[in-house]
């Protein structure tokens, strides 16, 4: 019996939603594999090369879109762009792993297309003094980058229908929760065991 495919959990939210937290809690699942993203952005002084990011130049980045070496990609903010290299997939399929996704909503349009079975989940602050609120206490951007940061969130909500779930991050640890189960039972769909149950029924001579 052939292995189910490896199921693709998409996770988007607004900058300060707390998905990158959330996208933490799915990889504490046994079984569940990170993709990481490139990004011609330059690294934060927190961030280290390879943890959640590979940093690429402008120029690296176009030559892998010309190998069609990516899942999915995407300028933000008109100006760095980030990218999901298909790698993933195949390390997610060949380890028999899930594979977990932090993309932005038109990373996400375009992985969905591409696999109508993942299973996308929006990350939502509950609301936007909170999202702003949490922007801020992080000292790291200036007022009209605050301001981009705020009406892209709002732009990004707009997209929630294309969503599979919504979850309000309000509390961290219920939050948590929800996308673990929201993981869990995915993994139990029938359309992804189908083979597995025809083989039991097998067994039972029908």
């Amino acid at each position: 019996m052939n292995p189910p495919e490896p199921l693709v959990l998409i996770v988007s939210g607004p900058s300060g939603s707390g998905k990158s937290t959330l996208v933490q809690k799915l990889i504490e699942l046994p079984t569940t594999l990170l993709a990481i993203s490139c990004t011609t952005r330059p690294p934060r002084k927190t961030e280290n090369d390879g943890k959640w990011y590979n940093f690429v130049t402008e120029a690296e980045f176009q030559e892998m879109v010309a190998r069609g070496e990516f899942l999915e990609y995407a300028q933000v903010f008109g100006k760095n762009w980030y990218g999901t290299p298909s790698k993933w997939l195949d390390q997610a399929r060949a380890q028999r792993k899930d594979l977990v996704l932090e993309i932005d909503v038109q990373g996400a349009l375009q992985v969905k297309q591409k696999l109508p079975g993942a299973v996308a989940i929006f990350v939502l602050p509950p609301s936007r003094a909170e999202l702003e609120h949490r922007i801020r206490a992080r000292g790291q951007d200036s007022e009209d980058e605050i301001r981009r940061r705020l009406e892209r969130a709002r732009q990004e909500m707009l997209n929630y229908s294309s969503y599979d779930f919504a979850v309000v991050n309000d509390d961290l640890e219920r939050a948590g929760r929800e996308v673990q189960a929201i993981a869990l039972a995915s993994r139990c769909r029938v359309a992804r065991n189908e083979e597995q149950i025809r083989d039991i029924l097998k067994s039972f001579g029908g």
